[in-house]
C-alpha cells in the first residue's frame, strides 16, 4: 500500500478501457439543461450514473430540488457525503452532469454527441470535456485511493449540479441554504481547460462576467433612406459612436471605472511564463489588441475586457433601403478581483450621459453578474497541491491566479468561505459547447494519475496542513 501503487492501479484502470467504458455510458445520457425536453435526462444522469458509483464507495446520497426552479424536476442537485471521522479534514468537490445542446446534425461525419467515439488520442462526445469527463476523473481517483488504502483518510462531500449550462440557476441559493451541510475545510474540483495539453494546471478562481445591453429605440418601423436619410437619427450610428467612447479601435477600455485598480505583482509573476495562443489549433492572437504594455497572459488572467457579443439592427439577411427605428448592442465585461463590479452599470450610465448619449438605455443582460474570485496564491493549500501534482507528473505545475473565463466559484469561495483549488482536465482546443467536443486520452490518463496523487497526499498531510493554515 503506497502512493506509487495507487498511481499504478489507476493507470491499469485507464489502460484496461474501464474508464473509457464508464465515460461512454455517461456521455450517452443526453442531459441537456437548456431545454425542457432534457429535464428527464438530468435526473436520470444522477440516478443511473452517479448514485450507484458513489454508493459503491460508501457515500450517502440524496437528490435535492433546485430552490428556484418552478418544475420540481428541473436542474436538481445531488449531495453525497462519506464521513470517516468528524475530526478529519473535509473535502468538498463539485461537478456538473448537464451539458449544452447536442447540435446533433453539425458534428463531423461518423460522430454523434451522444456516442463517445475515439480517434487516436481524441475522444469525441458531448460532455467529455465539459464536465462529465472531468468529474469522472476525480471520482475514479477517489475510488482508487479508497481501494488501495481501505479508507481515504479524510471526509468527502460531493455536490453535483444539473443546471450549470443554463447559468447555474439556484446554485447560489442552494449553497446559502445548505451552508452547514456543505461545510468543509477545502474545495477541489475540475472544470475548464489547462493552459496547454501537456501542462498540468491549477487555477484559484475565475474572472467575473456581466452581460448588458445598450438599446436605442427612436421610432416604430423603418423609413425609406432616400426620403428620410439625413433627417432621421440612425440608432445604429448612435450606438456605434457611443461604443467608441468606451473602447478604442485597438480594444482598449477607455472608462477607468470599468478597470481593476491595478495588476498585483503576485499575479504578474504567476502568469509571466504562461503561454497563450500557442497551441496548434488556437486562433492567431493580435499582439496590439487590448491594454498596452500587458502581455497576452496578463490580458487574459489579470485584466478586464469589454466586448461586443452581437448587434441587432435591421435585417442583416435581407437589408432594406431604410433607416432602422431601433438598435441593440449586446455586450459583456469580463473582470478580475479588484474591479468595482457592483457599480459597473452606474459607471456606464454616467459615462454615456457625460458623452451626450443620454438617449441610450443601459439594460441588464440575461446573465447579469457572476463575481470574480481568486484565492491568495500564497495560501498553504496552493503550494501543497502544486507540489503534489509535480511529484506525480515530474513536470512543473502551471498556476493560474484565476481562469480567464467565468465559473460560479463565488458560491464556494464567498458563500461557503472555502479555499478553492481547480485542477482542469481539458485543453484549450477541446471545442466545448460546439460540435465535435472532445478530450484527449493522454490528458485523461495523466489526470487520473495526478488526482490519485492529490487525494493520496490529502489523506497523508491534510490534517497538519489545516492546522498550519490556522496558525
Amino acid at each position: 500500500m503506497s502512493r506509487e501503487q495507487a498511481i499504478e492501479q489507476v493507470t491499469r484502470y485507464f489502460e484496461s478501457g474501464a474508464f473509457l467504458q464508464t465515460l461512454k455510458e455517461r456521455v450517452a445520457i443526453p442531459s441537456q439543461s437548456q431545454i425542457p425536453q432534457g429535464t428527464a435526462a438530468l435526473k436520470d444522469y444522477l440516478i443511473t450514473a452517479m448514485i450507484p458509483a458513489l454508493t459503491d464507495m460508501g457515500f450517502v446520497c440524496e437528490i435535492l430540488p433546485n430552490p428556484v426552479a418552478g418544475d420540481p424536476d428541473a436542474w436538481p442537485f445531488l449531495f453525497a457525503e462519506r464521513i470517516e471521522d468528524p475530526d478529519a479534514v473535509t473535502l468538498l468537490t463539485y461537478g456538473h452532469g448537464d451539458v449544452v445542446l447536442g447540435y446533433d446534425d453539425e458534428w463531423r461525419e461518423g460522430l454523434s454527441p451522444w456516442q463517445l467515439v475515439t480517434d487516436g488520442d481524441y475522444w469525441y462526445g458531448r460532455g467529455t470535456a465539459d464536465n462529465k469527463g472531468q468529474h469522472s476523473v476525480n471520482l475514479a481517483a477517489l475510488q482508487t485511493v479508497l481501494q488501495q488504502r481501505g479508507q481515504l483518510g479524510f471526509n468527502v462531500k460531493v455536490l453535483l449540479e444539473m443546471g450549470e449550462e443554463a447559468g447555474s440557476p439556484g446554485l447560489a441559493e442552494f449553497c446559502a441554504d445548505y451552508q452547514e451541510k456543505l461545510k468543509a475545510d477545502l474545495f477541489i474540483a475540475s472544470d475548464g481547460p489547462r493552459v496547454g495539453a501537456t501542462l498540468p494546471t491549477v487555477f484559484l478562481g475565475s474572472r467575473g462576467a456581466m452581460n448588458f445591453d445598450l438599446q436605442l429605440k427612436l421610432r416604430e418601423g423603418s423609413h425609406h433612406s432616400g426620403n428620410w436619410g439625413g433627417l432621421l437619427v440612425n440608432p445604429a450610428t448612435r450606438l456605434a459612436n457611443a461604443w467608441a467612447t468606451m473602447v478604442d479601435a485597438n480594444g482598449r477600455i477607455l472608462v477607468p471605472g470599468l478597470l481593476p485598480d491595478h495588476l498585483p505583482e503576485i499575479v504578474r509573476q504567476a502568469v509571466k511564463d504562461i503561454p497563450v495562443g500557442q497551441g496548434p489549433d488556437d486562433p492567431q492572437i493580435s499582439p496590439d489588441w487590448g491594454e498596452p504594455d500587458l502581455s497576452p497572459a496578463e490580458q487574459v488572467f489579470g485584466w478586464n475586457t469589454l466586448e461586443i457579443l452581437a448587434m441587432n439592427v435591421g435585417n442583416p439577411a435581407a437589408p432594406l433601403n431604410a433607416i432602422p427605428g431601433q438598435a441593440t448592442l449586446h455586450a459583456q465585461i469580463r473582470f478580475v478581483v479588484g474591479s468595482d463590479s457592483d457599480n459597473f452599470l452606474q459607471t456606464i450610465r454616467r459615462h454615456l450621459d457625460q458623452q451626450g448619449f443620454d438617449d441610450i438605455e443601459v439594460v441588464t443582460g440575461k446573465m447579469h453578474l457572476m463575481p470574480a474570485t481568486r484565492l491568495d496564491p500564497n495560501d498553504r493549500w496552493v503550494s501543497w497541491i502544486l507540489a503534489s501534482i509535480s511529484a506525480t507528473t515530474g513536470k512543473p505545475t502551471t498556476l493560474l491566479p484565476n481562469l480567464g473565463g467565468s465559473i460560479p466559484n463565488d458560491c464556494f469561495a464567498n458563500t461557503l468561505g472555502l479555499p478553492t483549488l481547480w485542477v482542469p482536465h481539458s485543453y484549450p482546443a477541446c471545442l466545448q459547447h460546439g460540435p465535435n467536443e472532445h478530450i484527449l486520452g493522454s490528458v485523461m490518463r495523466e489526470s487520473l494519475q495526478l488526482m490519485t496523487g492529490v487525494f493520496w497526499d490529502l489523506g497523508e498531510t491534510g490534517l497538519s496542513l489545516r492546522e498550519q493554515r490556522h496558525e
